[in-house]
């Protein structure tokens, strides 16, 4: 028996020291223990992934949860799940579709007619590096889901979210930011050979851009915005990206996603920490990698343009006034006005990384 014990206690000694780098690299758990009872809470992308285990972390901590998704049916499922294993029965499914005008106004008068209060709105659903398409109102897939689309939410549940001040706003971006560039000329890819990787790092550039702008606008009101990368996390948003799609690629990259790759547990304990943390009280218009401040890449601190794009995006959402029209100034130009044509070629997924 004797001679087993070497190999166990290197293999055991192997394993723990990997279970404590993983858990290093990967920011470890939020460490507030701050709960929530009686704050609504309103997760984007709840379903699956980062969304999911977010809602199932606020819901412990005794926060009242809708669960905003496109597919209905995952989101009862999941939404009965953390009801079970929480014992918070104030966690609700609401459908949301972040690809469309109209859904996402249906889903704020929803909320409006149903809700006393907003505390924290998420800002999780997203694509990654999906095939060319357009929401169903033309905008690019990437643009339209990941950032046109929480910016309308986010603008119509502005009054609630001050009238429940302080209340706080998280926006899901990526590291991805560093490698992206807002082409103001052609934000929905019309003319220029579409790029699904440049898209997609456009979109998330787009939300750290508009993080940082209506953080300026929000100054005095009790409403604070940050945004954040969650790190890189096992979800099915990269779907898209070709990794794994060979047994050879799979068995040689297997022990960097151990190391590298975190649990959607693990991944939403940023969603969680900018939710709650008592420290975080007045900061708004900040950047997180993970749950640490940081710098974001130079482009996202222009000011020039984080104001260019919040008026292109008002303009391409028609929100010029306060009631927002469904005829939309065309994605190749924020002065032109036209109908828009509708393709949808990529389903919206949840869960960014």
């Amino acid at each position: 028996m004797s001679k087993y014990i070497l190999p166990v206690s290197v293999f055991g000694t192997a394993f723990g020291s990997a279970v404590l780098l993983k858990n290093y690299i990967s920011g470890g758990t939020c460490p507030s223990k701050v709960k929530i009872p009686g704050k609504t809470v309103i997760i984007t992308g709840a379903n699956t992934g980062i969304g999911k285990e977010t809602a199932r972390e606020l819901a412990r901590r005794g926060g009242r949860i809708i669960m905003g998704c496109r597919d209905m049916e995952k989101c009862e499922a999941a939404a009965r799940e953390i009801r079970g294993k929480t014992l918070n029965k104030h966690v609700y499914a609401k459908h949301i579709d972040l690809s469309s005008i109209k859904s996402i106004k249906a889903f704020v008068q929803m909320v409006q007619a149903e809700e006393d209060r907003v505390d924290v709105l998420v800002n999780n659903a997203g694509v990654m590096r999906c095939p060319p398409g357009k929401t169903e109102d033309g905008f690019d897939m990437q643009f339209g889901v990941n950032y046109l689309g929480h910016f309308l939410l986010t603008y119509l549940l502005l009054d609630k979210l001050k009238g429940s001040a302080p209340s706080r706003i998280i926006n899901m971006s990526s590291v991805s930011h560093v490698g992206g560039e807002v082409d103001f000329d052609d934000l929905n890819w019309d003319r220029k050979t579409f790029d699904t990787r440049k898209a997609y790092s456009q979109s998330k550039l787009a939300i750290v851009l508009f993080t940082r702008e209506l953080a300026k606008r929000l100054e005095g009101t009790g409403v604070t915005v940050n945004a954040l990368h969650p790190g890189v996390v096992a979800t099915d948003l990269g779907r898209h990206t070709g990794l794994h799609q060979s047994q050879l690629s799979s068995t040689v990259l297997s022990p960097f996603f151990f190391l590298f790759v975190k649990s959607p547990t693990l991944g939403a304990q940023s969603s969680v920490y900018l939710t709650v943390a008592k420290e975080l009280e007045g900061i708004s218009g900040r950047y997180y990698d993970v749950m640490t401040e940081k710098d974001p890449a130079p482009q996202a601190l222009d000011d020039k343009a984080s104001e260019r794009l919040w008026h292109a995006s008002v303009a391409l959402l028609g929100l010029n006034s306060k009631t927002v029209s469904h005829a939309h100034p065309a994605p190749q130009s924020v002065v032109k006005t036209e109908d828009l044509v509708s393709t949808t070629t990529c389903e919206p997924i949840t869960s960014p990384s």
